[in-house]
């Protein structure tokens, strides 16, 4: 089990995952009919090296297939974890 959790801040339109009560990763996304297009990934310059942008990948894409959402990974780090882990690519909208 992780010790982070990622939130889905929908008034901000971006998954954060937080660390010691604060967000340490973000993934920006919009969202329609389903599909959640996600596009862009930053971690907290201090936090970096720690693995944070993939837990966050990970736990935004088990939220996004519990709602039963797909999603377009149009952010290059979300399109290259995706391609590293085969079990996520039932997930992805082909354009």
């Amino acid at each position: 089990m992780s010790e982070y959790l990622v939130r889905d801040n929908s008034a901000e339109h971006r998954f954060e995952l937080v660390v010691d009560g604060e967000v340490g990763a973000l993934a920006t996304y919009r969202a329609r009919d389903g599909v959640v297009n996600i596009l862009h990934t930053e971690t907290a310059p201090r936090m970096r090296g720690r693995g944070l942008a993939g837990e966050l990948a990970r736990q935004t894409l088990d939220q996004i297939r519990e709602r039963g959402d797909r999603v377009i990974p149009s952010c290059p780090f979300f399109a290259k974890w995706i391609g590293e882990h085969p079990e996520y690519q039932d997930l992805v909208v082909t354009r």
